[in-house]
């Protein structure tokens, strides 16, 4: 293959994965990379609480896609091409080994994201790929040639036969001002995957309490979740609230982060099967102080909390509740609602709703609609997971394809 000069602009893991991709693809290719920061793949080291969830348990294409509130049918293709397994065999060729979960989420047996960052530097280095930190691209002309010209923040001008833009959508949106530069445009930007403000007696005070699962809805948005939920001191964080707020990001941000849910503290049971179990409970353990037997798997304080809310002591015998506090504490149950007032990002796996519009990109070759050899990667897009790995595989698998279709002769 003939020498190419291929630009990645973003050193996180779409655009390290991205160049190297291309490295394995062409030997012969000239590959930069250019971060404006002063570390690669900074996003890595602190995913996962520094243990880096590098990806999903889920190796089936059309389930993997339901994990995406944007982005899941242009990604259908590519997770054909390159999905979960083939990053583990990849990792593994790389001496990377990966452990999953219970929930399926999948770390690397050291538990510590240095390791992916080591694998992804030696890996670049092996390749001779030129790795540029502290480097921002300021502005990219196309020429008449069809080279790209990248004025750096060095003062620097520098020509390159292909680019891949593969900055994430975070604070600086670097990405997105350069994809308008050329003539893309993009869709509405919102945070996505973060916790909810809840100042309510019913949860104050029990911070660090986690519910194994529960069903968390927002009627206005038509939105319902399910997974652990845990509280915290300014409100609610968990699954099951990152996933409500990924598919809601748009209509929460429209109003403001202003908002009513319903939580069902037992999971999936409804009404009248809590009223079942409460009366199972009343045969079972009519001696018993409703506070020391919960019929639910709840901690003992919360548990405490939904009785005093529902109006019942937690001295009183389950012999002695009555059908109606019976029926208010169902209610309390499966439907307790909560107001919402504001949001905190999560730290661990920020992301961002929007990005270039997906209709102005081949996905056969994560290429430009618009713009002959260059190329898409990672956040840049309008493609956001759900909490659990699935951000990081969409950054593999379009820095995959990108990285290997800019390295094309």
């Amino acid at each position: 293959m003939p020498s190419i000069r291929i630009a990645v602009v973003g050193g996180g893991a779409a655009g390290m994965f991205a160049a190297i991709s291309a490295a394995e693809a062409n030997e012969k290719a000239d590959i930069v990379v250019f971060e404006k920061s002063s570390r690669f793949l900074s996003k890595v080291k602190i995913s996962g609480g520094g243990r880096c969830n590098v990806t999903h348990a889920c190796f089936d294409p059309k389930e993997l896609i339901g994990r995406y509130p944007r982005g899941s049918k242009a990604l259908l293709g590519p997770f054909y091409r390159w999905q979960p397994r083939d990053m583990v065999e990849w990792l593994e060729w790389r001496g990377v080994d990966l452990k999953t979960e219970g929930d399926g989420r999948m770390f690397p047996t050291t538990d510590s994201s240095q390791t992916i960052i080591d694998c992804l530097m030696e890996a670049a280095n092996d390749f001779g790929i030129q790795l540029q930190s502290r480097t921002g691209v300021d502005s990219i002309r196309v020429l008449e040639d069809g080279r790209f010209e990248l004025s750096l923040a060095t003062g620097s001008n520098e020509l390159f036969d292909r680019l891949i833009i593969a900055s994430g959508g975070g604070k600086s949106m670097d990405s997105h001002s350069l994809a308008t530069s050329l003539g893309h445009s993009i869709a509405p930007l919102a945070p996505s995957l973060f916790t909810f403000h809840i100042n309510d007696p019913r949860i104050d005070g029990l911070q660090g309490l986690s519910v194994g699962d529960v069903t968390v809805s927002c009627d206005a948005a038509k939105l319902t979740q399910n997974g652990p939920l845990l509280i915290t001191h300014w409100g609610t964080s968990g699954p099951a609230i990152l996933k409500l707020s990924a598919w809601g990001a748009r209509f929460f941000a429209e109003r403001d982060y202003r908002f009513e849910i319903s939580v069902n503290w037992t999971g999936s049971s409804d009404r009248q099967s809590v009223l079942e179990v409460l009366s199972q409970a009343k045969k079972i353990h009519g001696a018993k102080q409703v506070g020391s037997q919960a019929p639910f798997e709840l901690p003992k304080r919360l548990w405490e909390r939904l009785l005093a809310f529902s109006g019942i002591d937690e001295k009183r015998q389950y012999s002695q509740l009555s059908k109606a506090q019976a029926s208010t504490l169902a209610d309390t149950l499966v439907d307790s609602r909560f107001h919402v007032s504001g949001k905190s990002m999560n730290k661990e796996e920020f992301v961002t709703c929007g990005g270039v519009n997906l209709n102005e990109i081949d996905f056969k070759r994560m290429e430009s609609k618009l713009q002959p050899m260059l190329f898409f990667a990672g956040e840049a897009l309008d493609i956001d997971g759900v909490t659990g790995g699935f951000n990081f595989q969409a950054a593999w698998t379009t820095g995959r394809i990108a990285g290997q279709s800019a390295a094309e002769a």
